[in-house]
């Protein structure tokens, strides 16, 4: 496999072994030890490479490392910031075992381990057909890749380490976040954009090579707590009232088109991710999703309207509900000044990479940090079939990641600030 950033492949590789999967049921930052103990191996790794104020943010748990500016002292230039998450979704992420499938042909079906129970197909993965002639890795079937993200970390910690290593190139001071649980949404919630210090922002988050995301859901997530009455059936006439029931009845009310399954583009839903309970007790969990703010607003409204006709006919309040928000769209950040996007957009056009710009069907930490004040637009790193068995990586566009990310740079260095 011959690449010009000969660490980025291996690094990935090592970064994808540690276990660090998120845990939404946590009350620590970061929600889990093996994130601790990860944060302190990056830590390590770039204080070796030579980067400066290396440290774990003691409040929201990200890594920062500063890379200073090799510029005449005069010059001023924006501080440019890159962010990636150290966490993996929830699907099993323990003892993950990559292994490198070198100049796929883009026809066969790749078996995922040596037992060769699952295999990553075309006929269920068309995406795989643009991949003929890549070096891809892949899992062994049993976990996860954790190309999301540890893709983006790889590639933001080579082009660094390029930079260190080729003086050369002309950069102004570049400030990396490296954070946690972005997957279980609070990721960014501690996170401080004074103490980054950054003036523009990437999270190195994407996947196929590309994209550019600067709009995304505005995100909320509602939890629905349902009290019944159990009594026996044989006397339950005109007394039972059954939570499971009425958890139905709720759902019923809701707009049956608009879920995940029948929607796309900037089409918003309800996905009702959990239902348990019993005849006496119900939870029910949504999450809820919309680009336009006005339609999220409606969305959650409609929520709320639907508990209170309920509670109304039971004459009590048997349906509690919980709203809570989660993220807005980031463009109405960054449509005020687009310099952030046209960087990256000028950055792949030099590199011969079609951007690929289109409203994301999810939220990145970019959502909540570009409402703090730090416009953050979200970069391809690579991953495809995310959050799943299937997931794969290719080298080369790593590669390319990796690249966009050294081209930025360098187009940020003659923007005077």
């Amino acid at each position: 496999m011959m690449t010009k950033y000969p660490n980025l492949v291996t690094r990935f590789i090592g970064y994808a072994k540690k276990e660090t999967r998120s845990d939404e049921k946590s009350t620590t930052i970061p929600s889990t030890q093996t994130q601790v103990l990860f944060a302190k191996e990056l830590v390590a790794e770039l204080q070796k490479i030579g980067l400066q104020d290396v440290r774990i943010a003691a409040e929201s748990g990200y890594v920062f490392a500063t890379l200073p500016s090799n510029l005449a002292a005069q010059t001023t230039v924006k501080k440019l910031g890159f962010i990636a998450h150290m966490d993996t979704a929830d699907f099993n992420a323990k003892n993950v075992q990559p292994q490198v499938i070198p100049n796929y042909d883009g026809r066969s079906a790749i078996r995922l381990g040596d037992q060769g129970k699952y295999e990553l197909s075309p006929k269920d993965f068309p995406n795989l057909k643009n991949y003929s002639g890549h070096d891809l890795i892949t899992a062994a079937g049993d976990t996860l890749l954790g190309a999301d993200d540890k893709a983006g970390i790889a590639e933001i910690i080579t082009a660094v380490e390029y930079l260190q290593q080729h003086p050369a190139i002309k950069h102004g001071e570049i400030r990396i976040g490296i954070g946690p649980d972005e997957e279980i949404g609070t990721g960014a919630d501690h996170f401080d954009v004074s103490e980054f210090g950054a003036q523009l922002a990437y999270t190195v988050d994407g996947g196929p090579l590309g994209e550019l995301e600067y709009e995304t859901f505005n995100a909320a997530q509602a939890k629905l707590k349902i009290s019944g009455k159990n009594v026996h059936p044989a006397t339950a006439k005109g007394v039972m009232v059954n939570a499971l029931q009425v958890a139905f009845d709720f759902h019923e009310k809701l707009p049956a088109a608009e879920v995940p399954e029948k929607t796309d583009g900037r089409q918003g839903y309800f996905h009702l991710l959990q239902l348990d309970g019993t005849v006496d007790e119900a939870l029910m969990t949504y999450i809820i999703r919309d680009h336009d703010r006005a339609k999220f607003e409606a969305r959650k409204q409609l929520m709320r309207e639907i508990v209170a006709e309920m509670n109304n006919f039971y004459g009590q309040r048997r349906l509690q509900l919980d709203l809570k928000d989660q993220y807005y769209n980031m463009r109405e950040v960054i449509e005020k000044d687009m310099t952030v996007v046209e960087l990256a957009q000028q950055a792949m056009k030099n590199l011969g990479i079609k951007p690929i710009i289109y409203p994301v069907r999810g939220g990145t930490d970019g959502s909540k940090i570009s409402f703090m004040g730090l416009p953050t637009p979200n970069i391809f790193a690579g991953g495809e079939n995310m959050h799943s068995r299937f997931e794969f990586v290719s080298a080369q566009v790593m590669e390319k990641a990796t690249d966009v990310i050294l081209e930025i740079i360098k187009l940020a260095t003659v923007q005077k600030d």
